[in-house]
């Protein structure tokens, strides 16, 4: 009886020992260490990447011109080159043709005022008529506007010293020391730094999706952590036959001690549209024969969700589907797992 009852213990306890053992096996079974992070929700927008060069605003642009004939005796400037206010750019030296001009005009002012005189006496003495009096008095009056004339053209200076109307670029210039010009020649163009363009490459079958007033974020390409805010002005209605791209106008305004230097290669983001979606972190996203999918946490195992992917900015995924905002994601170790896989969570 004694050694029954010990067979029997004996049994129980292998029983107990085989049950202990499974259990453990069962529970401790393969897993994953991973890390997760919560879906949440974001504002996301569509967008388009292009890039372009700062270019002066043409009605920032002035054109520097002479209106009479003379030579260039000095240049302070060249292209390219920062001026204040009020700074010298060039001396002008007024031809001799143009002072014989202005002398003209003062000898036939006198001569005309003094025949008036004249014709003003002799009516006087009723030696002549009205009409010669009035004829006299119009020769004075075209004499005074002859003159005043001259003047506007500056041929009563033997020489002038241009400035600068304002702070600004030298964008282009057209003239040296010694150079004879004719009246009315171009020697520089003067732009303003405070008002810029940016002319922006789009692939021309994204340019119906552009429109004047979109948003744009400007950076420039070396340095992208410097943004400007700006507009869309103009779309163009041509392929540009050197890039190929449809050019895209943004109007870009800086403060005036802005030192954006003209022709820097700039990256624009043009904002199409923006919406609202649930996000998960880039790395949460995988893919599997065109189909993407997440890894959702739930009672300590992942669990296999295909999503719909509208959108990425900034390392997060827009995503659509069979996900709620607060659910555990898996953003690192998710390539080692398969749906309903026991999961370790570690650092989130």
């Amino acid at each position: 009886m004694r050694g029954f009852l010990a067979l029997c213990w004996r049994l129980f306890a292998g029983f107990f020992l085989l049950s202990f053992l499974q259990s453990v096996t069962v529970e401790a079974g393969p897993s994953v260490l991973v890390e997760t992070a919560l879906i949440k929700e974001m504002s996301f927008a569509s967008t388009i990447t292009t890039y372009g060069r700062t270019q002066p605003d043409s009605s920032s642009v002035t054109s520097i011109n002479l209106p009479r004939a003379g030579v260039i005796t000095k240049v302070w400037v060249r292209s390219g080159q920062l001026v204040e206010a009020g700074s010298q750019l060039l001396e002008f030296q007024t031809s001799a043709n143009a002072s014989m001009d202005y002398e003209k005009a003062v000898s036939a002012l006198e001569y005309a005022r003094s025949k008036l005189n004249r014709e003003d006496e002799l009516f006087r003495s009723q030696l002549t008529t009205r009409e010669q009096v009035a004829s006299a008095r119009k020769n004075l009056a075209d004499a005074e506007a002859q003159l005043e004339a001259q003047r506007k053209l500056g041929t009563a200076q033997l020489t002038e010293t241009l400035k600068a109307p304002f702070a600004g670029v030298v964008i282009k210039l057209n003239v040296n020391e010694g150079d004879l010009i004719q009246a009315g020649s171009n020697v520089l163009l003067l732009a303003r730094r405070d008002s810029l363009v940016v002319l922006l490459g789009v692939e021309p079958e994204e340019a119906n999706k552009v429109h004047k007033g979109m948003l744009v974020t400007l950076s420039p390409v070396f340095e992208p952590d410097v943004k400007f805010r700006a507009e869309v002005n103009q779309v163009h209605a041509m392929i540009n036959p050197s890039t190929r791209l449809v050019e895209v106008l943004v109007s870009l305004k800086l403060p005036s001690s802005s030192d954006l230097p003209l022709g820097l290669t700039m990256k624009g983001v043009i904002i199409l549209s923006s919406f609202s979606s649930l996000s998960v972190p880039r790395d949460a996203v995988l893919k599997d024969h065109g189909v993407s999918f997440i890894f959702v946490v739930s009672e300590g195992r992942a669990h296999r969700v295909v999503v719909e992917v509208k959108g990425w900015q900034d390392g997060f995924v827009a995503v659509g589907g069979s996900v709620a905002k607060g659910e555990e994601v898996v953003t690192l170790g998710n390539y080692e797992l398969k749906d309903g896989m026991a999961v370790r969570k570690g650092a989130q």
